[in-house]
C-alpha cells in the first residue's frame, strides 16, 4: 500500500515538472518571437537621394550668428512605418565614414530630414579636418538613418569645400587680462575678466603700462590657454606690449582672429545745458570717478549724459554714453538699477531725447547745480552692466 502511494506521488510530481517545463518553453518561445519581431521592426531603409547642398558646393564661412548652411535629403522608410531618426556625418575626403570625424543629429533632435548647420559649426568641423584658419579645404558628408540603433549609411556621399574663418575653431568661454602691464599684475588669480559681448567676442576697459608684457588667458588657475596680438591679428601662445601707458578698450574677436585697442583719453559727465563738461579721472578696474564735485555753472535744465574721448586710427574721436532703456525722466525713489545702465553711441548731439537722464535732486524743485556737491562714478566693469552713480553730499 505504501509502495503504491509513493508510485502515485512520483507520477504526479513528474507530470507537474513536465507541465512546468512546457510552460517555461512556451514563455521562452514567445519572448524569442517577440524579440525577433522587435528587431525586425527596427529596420530602416537607406536614404536614397540628397537635395541640398549640391555636390562640390563651395562656401566662404561668415562669423555672423545667423550664417547657416542648409542640408536636406529624401526621407528613409521604417519597416514599422514609424519615425526615422537621422544623423549627418562629416569625414575626410579619403575616409569611408566607418569612423566619421564629426556626427550630429538633424533638426528636431534627429527627427527631421534636414538640418541647418551654422557657419561657426562648419568652421569647427573644418578645423577637425586639419584645414587651417583662413584656408580653403574640402571634406565629405553623408547621412545615417536609424530607429535609434543599427544606423544605415545613405547611398550617396557629397563633398563640401569651405574657406575657414580667420579666427579660432575652439573659442574660449571666458577671457581674462593678466601680466606685469595690467592692473592685476602677474598673479594669475588676480587676472581681470573680459565682458562677453557676443559668442567669441569680448571687451575690457583697463589700464596698461607701456613696455611691460601682458596676455589674454581663458582661466585663472593651472596652465590656461594664452593669446596675444600681432598688430590686429589675435594669435595663441605668447605675450604682447603697448607703446603708451594709458587706459584702453581692448576688443577680442575670436571668430575672426582680430584684436583692437582704443586709448581712452577723457571721460566727462556732460550737463546738457549749458553743455558743461565735468571730467572724471580714472580710478581703476574700469571705473572713472570724481568726488565732492560742485559744478561751476547753474542751469534750469537737469538732463545729463556722458562723453568719452579716445584715439582711433591716430585721431581723436568723441562718443556719448546714454541710456540703455528709453528714458527722459528722473529715477524717483528706489529706482530700478537698470535706470542707470548705459551704452555707447557714435552720434554726438546736444539733444538726444529718450536716451538721457534727469537728476534726482535732493530737494524737490531745486535745479541749481552749484548748490549741490556730488560724487560721480562712471562704471565700465566687465563683471556687470555698464552703469553709473550720482550721489549727493
Amino acid at each position: 500500500m505504501i509502495i503504491g502511494n509513493n508510485r502515485k506521488n512520483f507520477i504526479n510530481m513528474n507530470t507537474k515538472i513536465i507541465r512546468l517545463t512546457f510552460m517555461v518553453a512556451l514563455v521562452l518561445l514567445f519572448m524569442g518571437c517577440k524579440e525577433d519581431e522587435e528587431v525586425k521592426n527596427l529596420q530602416v531603409t537607406q536614404v536614397e537621394n540628397f537635395y541640398e547642398p549640391g555636390n562640390g558646393k563651395s562656401v566662404e564661412l561668415q562669423s555672423s550668428e545667423s550664417a547657416m548652411l542648409y542640408f536636406e535629403w529624401e526621407p528613409a522608410r521604417a519597416e514599422d512605418s514609424g519615425m526615422v531618426l537621422y544623423e549627418i556625418a562629416f569625414d575626410k575626403t579619403g575616409g569611408d565614414f566607418s569612423k566619421p570625424v564629426f556626427i550630429m543629429p538633424s533638426n528636431n533632435n534627429g527627427g527631421s530630414n534636414y538640418i541647418n548647420v551654422t557657419h561657426k559649426q562648419l568652421n569647427k568641423i573644418a578645423a577637425m579636418m586639419g584645414i587651417e584658419s583662413a584656408q580653403q579645404g574640402t571634406f565629405k558628408w553623408t547621412v545615417f538613418s536609424s530607429k535609434g540603433i543599427k544606423p544605415v549609411k545613405a547611398k550617396q556621399e557629397r563633398t563640401l569645400t569651405v574657406t575657414r574663418l580667420a579666427g579660432f575653431a575652439e573659442m574660449p568661454e571666458k577671457v581674462y587680462l593678466t601680466g606685469a602691464a595690467t592692473e592685476g599684475g602677474e598673479d594669475l588669480s588676480k587676472a581681470i575678466i573680459f565682458k562677453e559681448i557676443n559668442e567669441g567676442e569680448f571687451e575690457i576697459f583697463s589700464r596698461l603700462i607701456a613696455g611691460q608684457t601682458f596676455k589674454f588667458v581663458d582661466g585663472t588657475a593651472g596652465t590656461p590657454r594664452s593669446f596675444y596680438n600681432t598688430g590686429e591679428l589675435l594669435k595663441e601662445d605668447g605675450t604682447c606690449t603697448i607703446s603708451t601707458t594709458g587706459v584702453y578698450q581692448i576688443k577680442l574677436d575670436f571668430t575672426t582672429g582680430v584684436c583692437t585697442f582704443r586709448e581712452i583719453t577723457r571721460v566727462s559727465l556732460f550737463v546738457n545745458s549749458p553743455q558743461e563738461y565735468i571730467d572724471l579721472p580714472y580710478k581703476g578696474l574700469g571705473v572713472w570717478e570724481a568726488l565732492n564735485v560742485t559744478p561751476t555753472r547753474s542751469s534750469t535744465d537737469d538732463r545729463y549724459k556722458f562723453r568719452m574721448s579716445s584715439i582711433v586710427n591716430g585721431a581723436e574721436k568723441e562718443t556719448e554714453w546714454r541710456t540703455v532703456l528709453p528714458n527722459d525722466s528722473r529715477p524717483g525713489n528706489n529706482p530700478n538699477p537698470n535706470f542707470y545702465w548705459m551704452r555707447e553711441r557714435d552720434n554726438v548731439e546736444q539733444w538726444t531725447n529718450n536716451e538721457i537722464w534727469k537728476i534726482n535732486w535732493p530737494s524737490p524743485g531745486n535745479l541749481n547745480w552749484d548748490a549741490n556737491a556730488l560724487d560721480i562714478s562712471f562704471i565700465l566693469k566687465s563683471d556687470g552692466p555698464y552703469t553709473h552713480t550720482l550721489v549727493f553730499k
